[in-house]
């Protein structure tokens, strides 16, 4: 299938050009090869401006695409509309703040008008493309996800909405991380009990769904939880062999198990940072740094270790014989 040609808006400089290009007879064919756009869009430009002469000029041109431009809705439309609120965003961007900071402040402050954060991020990426580079990620664009996987994809699917929350029941979250795909397809487990901070994982040869199950069921057989939340990847079809009720959240939501996204960035700064190759990470050493987070006093739970914690709470019987040496040799 041919691929789509980029669109783009025509600019005034193309409008003096087309112009110029037309009284001297080149074809549309022609201008939009010099133009760098599609020949379709130099048709659709000629016939929104005719004269009666038929002759295209530029100044009616350039008038015409403003005046539209005016009318139509665009994402930086509010932004925009509102110049103090525009300086405003723009000077505290260039104080590092996040979007979710500006509009969460303008909203404690009971300022009118106001912006949300989507709205500052649609008018980032539309017109304050010159102000991306003082995002946290220096996007300027959405971030498209590939290879997403359709909710409907997987049986007996449960909306993380329908999680039952009683107090006595413990929760626990799973997901993976991988490696780069010029690697072998190794990837890493990582189940978390957020009321424990405790972590349970394995190093994987290969991201099926067969091979996760059976890992995650061998660590709910050493560990206790009534439910469990996950995403929406291919590798949850066969959820029900986990032993657990899974509940999932919504699609592109991973916010909504933030424990375990937490607990990937904790192995990743400490131990696997990103672009490592889990092939050359055995299974032993990677147990040996889950033993040395699982026993490091955390201030969330008073000081104390997710082992303390854990056994308190009847998620696991006993700290596991492991060394730590290994791991910390090689930090």
């Amino acid at each position: 299938m041919k691929k789509r040609e980029p669109f783009r808006h025509l600019t005034d400089r193309d409008r003096d050009r087309i112009q110029a290009f037309r009284d001297e007879w080149h074809s549309q064919k022609t201008i939009a090869e010099i133009l760098g756009v599609s020949k379709s869009a130099i048709s659709r430009e000629l016939k929104r401006n005719p004269t009666r002469t038929g002759r295209y000029v530029a100044d009616r041109a350039v008038d015409h695409a403003a005046e539209q431009r005016g009318h139509a809705k665009y994402p930086g439309m509010k932004v925009e509309a509102y110049p103090a609120l525009k300086r405003y965003l723009i000077g505290q961007l260039k104080r590092l703040r996040s979007p979710d900071e500006i509009a969460g402040h303008l909203k404690r402050l009971g300022v009118v008008p106001r912006v949300g954060k989507n709205a500052i991020y649609r008018w980032l990426y539309a017109d304050g493309r010159a102000y991306c580079r003082h995002l946290c990620t220096r996007r300027t664009g959405k971030r498209r996800q590939r290879g997403a996987v359709s909710p409907a994809r997987i049986p007996d699917r449960k909306s993380l909405r329908e999680r039952p929350n009683a107090p006595h029941l413990i929760h626990a979250e799973r997901d993976l991380f991988v490696a780069p795909r010029r690697y072998a397809p190794h990837t890493g487990l990582l189940i978390v009990v957020p009321n424990a901070k405790f972590f349970s994982g394995s190093i994987l040869p290969n991201r099926e769904s067969a091979t996760v199950m059976t890992a995650t069921r061998s660590h709910f057989d050493r560990i206790t939880v009534d439910t469990c939340t996950a995403d929406n990847g291919i590798e949850n079809v066969l959820h029900a062999a986990s032993g657990v009720q899974t509940y999932f959240c919504d699609k592109g939501s991973p916010w909504q198990k933030p424990h375990v996204e937490g607990g990937i960035g904790l192995v990743r700064r400490w131990f696997i940072p990103k672009g490592t190759n889990l092939a050359a990470i055995p299974d032993d050493l990677f147990q040996s740094q889950l033993h040395l987070l699982n026993g490091k006093y955390r201030k969330s739970l008073g000081y104390r270790s997710a082992y303390e914690v854990a056994i308190e709470r009847g998620i696991i019987s006993k700290i596991p014989r492991l060394s730590i040496a290994r791991a910390v040799a090689l930090r």
